[in-house]
C-alpha cells in the first residue's frame, strides 16, 4: 500500500488505526466513518441487552466490515459473546481489520467475500447478524431471511433515506417493492417500510419479526433491531397483524391505517372527502419494545467502574427516553407547523396543545422523529380545534 496518512482512533474499549481520508462516501475506499459511533455505541448496547435476555452465548457476523472496528467491539465490550466475524469485499479493509484485531489483542474471523455469500455459507451458525452498508440493505435481505436461525436478531441499517421517505418514488418501488409518501412523517413510514420489507422477504422462509426491540431515524440513516423467530403458523399470523398501508389526505391531513394486504383500502377521506393518497405496504405493528429499551436504559445508568463511559452516552440516553415514552403510542405523528399552516394559524406552544389534548383523555406524546412531533389518538378534526382555540 503506498504511504498513506494514518489516523488513530479511540472509540469504546478499543484503539484502531486507518487511512485518513477527507470525505466519506461509497465511492472512496472508506474503513471509519466517524459519523456512526453513535449507531455502534447504541449496538454495542443492544446486543448485550439481547445476550442476556436470551442467556446464553451469541455468534455475531458484521457483514460489512469496513476497518473491522464494529466487530472488534462487539468482541471485547459485550460479555458472553463466542464468534465473531466480520466481513468485507475490500482487500484493504480486509488488511485493516487483521492489523486492528491483533492491535486491541481479540480475535475475530475475517472473511473477504460478497455479503450474501458470506450468510448463505453460513446458514444458522450466527444469533446476531449486522447489515450496515452505504445505501440499501434490500440487496442482502433475502440471504438474511435464509441464514438467520430462531431466536435471532437483525440489525440492518438504511441509508437511502431519500427512497424510503418518498423524495424518490421510483427507487423505493424498485428496492422494497413499496410505494413511499413525502408525507410530515416520512422518516415514520420510511422505517416501517423496511420493516415490512423484512417481514415480508423472511415469510419465504417461514421465519418472522417476532419483536421490534428498538428502531430509530437519526441523522442520514434509519436503524432497526429486529428480533426474528421461525415457524409457518406464526409466520402467517404476524404478516395478517402487521403489514399494511397507511392512508393520507393532503388537504385535511387525516389519516388512517389499513392492516392486511389484501383489505379494501379507502379511497375517499372520511372528513372532506378528498382522494386519499396511501404508502405500503409496510410494517403498521409496534416500532418500540418498551422492555427491552427500558434493559437498555438500565445498563447505561448502572455504576459499572469497568465501564468506559461512552462519547455519545448522554444522546443515547436522550434517544431511548424518547424511544421508550413512545413505543405504545399511535401509528404515524402530526406535525403541529404543518397543521398551523394548513389552518393558515401562528402555532401555539407544543406543551399547552400536549396538555389539552391529555385533558380529554387522549395520548400525547413527543416523537424522535421530529421534534414538533405529536403522537396521539386523537382524530385531526378535534385536534384543529384544540388548536383553534389556543391561538
Amino acid at each position: 500500500m503506498d504511504k498513506q496518512e494514518i489516523e488513530i482512533i479511540n472509540e469504546g474499549l478499543v484503539e484502531i488505526r486507518v487511512p485518513k481520508f477527507d470525505k466519506v462516501s461509497s465511492s472512496a475506499p472508506v474503513f471509519y466513518n466517524p459519523k456512526m459511533e453513535f449507531n455502534r455505541d447504541i449496538s454495542i448496547l443492544a446486543l448485550q441487552t439481547f445476550q442476556e435476555e436470551i442467556e446464553r452465548e451469541i455468534s455475531i457476523c458484521d457483514v460489512f466490515g469496513g476497518s473491522g472496528i464494529r466487530a472488534i467491539r462487539y468482541k471485547k465490550e459485550i460479555d458472553e459473546v463466542g464468534l465473531v466475524s466480520v466481513n468485507d469485499i475490500s482487500s484493504l479493509a480486509i488488511e485493516q481489520s487483521k492489523q486492528n484485531a491483533l492491535n486491541n489483542n481479540v480475535e475475530i474471523d475475517i472473511y473477504q467475500k460478497e455479503a450474501n455469500i458470506i450468510l448463505r455459507e453460513n446458514r444458522g451458525v450466527f444469533d446476531v447478524v449486522d447489515i450496515d452498508p452505504f445505501g440499501t440493505p434490500s440487496y442482502f435481505v433475502d440471504s438474511v431471511g435464509y441464514s438467520l436461525k430462531k431466536d435471532s436478531l437483525l440489525c440492518i441499517t438504511a441509508t437511502d433515506t431519500s427512497a424510503l421517505c418518498g423524495t424518490y418514488k421510483e427507487p423505493c418501488i424498485r428496492k422494497y417493492n413499496a410505494v413511499p409518501f413525502k408525507s410530515e412523517y416520512c422518516h415514520e413510514n420510511g422505517i416501517r417500510i423496511l420493516a415490512g420489507f423484512v417481514s415480508l422477504t423472511l415469510a419465504k422462509y417461514k421465519k418472522y419479526i417476532e419483536d421490534i426491540k428498538l428502531s430509530h431515524s437519526s441523522e442520514h440513516y434509519m436503524r432497526l433491531y429486529i428480533k426474528i423467530n421461525k415457524g409457518s403458523k406464526a409466520t402467517d399470523d404476524s404478516l395478517a397483524c402487521n403489514i399494511g398501508y397507511i392512508s393520507h389526505c393532503k388537504k385535511c391531513l387525516y389519516r388512517t391505517a389499513v392492516k392486511g394486504l389484501a383489505n379494501p383500502i379507502p379511497g375517499f377521506c372520511p372528513v372532506c372527502g378528498e382522494k386519499l393518497i396511501s404508502a405500503g405496504p409496510l410494517w403498521i405493528g409496534k416500532l418500540q419494545n418498551p422492555d427491552f429499551i427500558s434493559k437498555m436504559i438500565q445498563k447505561l445508568d448502572e455504576d459499572n467502574s469497568n465501564r468506559k463511559k461512552l462519547n455519545t452516552e448522554d444522546n443515547i440516553l436522550k434517544l431511548l427516553y424518547s424511544c421508550f415514552e413512545e413505543s405504545n403510542a399511535p401509528i404515524t405523528f402530526y406535525d403541529i407547523h404543518v397543521i398551523c399552516k394548513n389552518l393558515k394559524i401562528s402555532a401555539p406552544k407544543i406543551a399547552d396543545i400536549m396538555d389539552e389534548i391529555k385533558k380529554e383523555g387522549y395520548i400525547a406524546v413527543k416523537t424522535h422523529f421530529n421534534p414538533i412531533g405529536v403522537k396521539s389518538d386523537i382524530g385531526i378534526v378535534r385536534l384543529k380545534e384544540i388548536i383553534n382555540s389556543l391561538v
